[in-house]
Parts: structure tokens; C-alpha cells; sequence
């Protein structure tokens, strides 16, 4: 029996709040991967965007952090990473993967004390090597049809590259996305579609209007979770009309010029 593929998950959004919801996203990811018998989750990393998103109702990161931090302190595998949110501007989701992979690797190497070749090229890359996927919910597959909001190199290396796993829930299609996109159909073995049975349509959209209205979002959110939000005051009638009139950053970004890698 070969042996399997070490993977991470990574996991890219505003976390505004992170949700029970969230966190069951990697429970479910792990088993059904462990299930395909190819691989062994070793990993998974929470990334919340940086304040340059310019989402409605986006809250400061240091915020988002200490909930996510929070909420994730009974996981022994899911850690929360901060280098995404702290980055001056917006990030792009594939550079974020560029980074986590490359440290991933740098990890690897010095831990086995081989030398799979440089970080950016996975064509050196050993069966043994760790390999790098987003997880993400069903909708976002729904993102890379949105006019102006991904570069066509991007879909390409997210999906080529590193790999997708999908968690769909409710009446989603995510079959539907990857059959209607040229890019995913073509790298259709690289996407895991993950089925969860067990309905949760918990919105991190539904639990901030919740809190806005004084309503109790007692076990849609871990209670460390809720108690933070209370003691600083977030989600308020105020702080969902933050960046009301903004246009997201990633539309206006890709228009003013080329995506800059890590080494630039």
C-alpha cells in the first residue's frame, strides 16, 4: 500500500465572525480526504482577510484574529494565521497560497532534510512532498464568475496547481460551477467535492445582523467567541455601515496592475 500525501488545508475569508461553521468545514474536509485513501491531513490554517478587503461591515483584523484564536483553541491540527490580515493591502487568494506553500516546504525540507527544489515550482515535488489546498464553501467556486473579481492565471494555478476542496450544504451545485468553467472542468481530478449531510446554514452574514438586533447567537458561535464580541462592542448598527460605499478592493485592484509574487 503506498504511502499517503501529506496535506494542508487552508482556508481564505473575512471570518466576520469565525462560525461553528467555519470550523466544521475542515472536520469534514479532513474525513472525506482521509477517505479517498490518498492522502493524510496534517494541517489547516484559518486566514482571515486584511482590512483592505473593504467589505461592508468588515471588522478590524486584530478582532477577527482574537475570535478566530478563540474559537479554535480545542483544535489540535487548525491554527489561525495572521500574515494575510496584516498585509497593507488586500491580498490575492493565490498569492496567500504561494506563501503558505512555500513555508510549508521550507518546514518539509528542513524536517527531512531534503531539498525538493524551489518553493515556487511543483515540478519538483516528490510523491512524499506536502501538498497545499483551499478549502472553501460551494459558493465560492460561484466567485470565479464574477466579472473583474479573479485573474484567469489565478483560477488556473488555485485549481492547476494546488487543488480545491469544496464543502456544499443546502441546495448548492457545486458540480454545476466546476462543469460550466473551462479552467475547473479541466482540472476536475484536483477538486474534492465534499457533501454535508448534516444541514447548518449558519451566515456569519445572519449571526452579525443577529447581534445587531440583540438577539442570542448562543451556539452558532463558540461562547469565548460571543463573549469577546461583547466586551468590545462589535457588530453594531455603526460598524455594518463600515465601507458601505467602498467597492471591493479586489475590483479595483486587478485593473490597476499585475499581481507582484513573493520574490518581486
Amino acid at each position: 500500500m503506498s504511502a499517503r500525501i501529506p496535506l494542508v488545508l487552508l482556508a481564505c475569508g473575512s471570518f466576520n465572525p469565525i462560525t461553528n461553521q467555519h470550523m466544521r468545514l475542515f472536520e469534514l474536509a479532513r474525513d472525506h480526504l482521509h477517505q479517498t485513501g490518498q492522502f493524510q491531513v496534517v494541517g489547516g490554517i484559518v486566514s482571515p482577510v486584511s482590512d483592505g478587503y473593504g467589505k461592508q461591515g468588515l471588522v478590524l483584523a486584530k478582532h477577527r484574529i482574537a475570535m478566530a484564536r478563540l474559537a479554535l483553541q480545542s483544535s489540535d491540527w487548525v491554527s489561525v494565521d495572521d500574515w494575510e490580515s496584516q498585509q497593507p493591502d488586500w491580498t490575492e487568494t493565490v498569492v496567500t497560497m504561494r506563501y503558505h506553500y512555500g513555508r510549508i516546504l521550507k518546514q518539509y525540507q528542513e524536517g527531512t532534510g531534503k531539498d525538493s527544489g524551489p518553493t515556487t515550482n511543483s515540478h519538483h515535488l516528490t510523491s512524499s512532498s506536502p501538498r497545499l489546498k483551499l478549502l472553501c464553501g460551494a459558493d465560492f467556486l460561484d466567485t470565479f464568475k464574477v466579472p473583474g473579481l479573479w485573474l484567469d492565471d489565478h483560477v488556473e494555478e488555485v485549481a492547476g496547481r494546488f487543488g480545491l476542496v469544496c464543502v456544499s450544504r443546502g441546495d448548492l451545485e457545486p458540480e454545476r460551477a466546476v462543469h460550466e468553467s473551462e479552467t475547473l472542468s479541466r482540472h476536475w481530478r484536483n477538486i474534492f467535492l465534499v457533501r454535508e449531510w448534516v444541514r447548518n446554514e449558519t451566515s456569519a452574514t445572519e449571526v452579525r445582523r443577529a447581534l445587531r438586533r440583540g438577539l442570542s447567537v448562543k451556539y452558532l458561535l463558540p461562547d469565548s467567541v460571543i463573549k469577546y464580541i461583547h466586551q468590545h462592542n462589535l457588530y453594531t448598527g455603526d460598524s455594518e455601515l463600515k465601507n458601505k460605499d467602498v467597492l471591493l478592493r479586489p475590483l479595483t485592484k486587478q485593473t490597476e496592475m499585475p499581481v507582484k509574487t513573493l520574490d518581486d
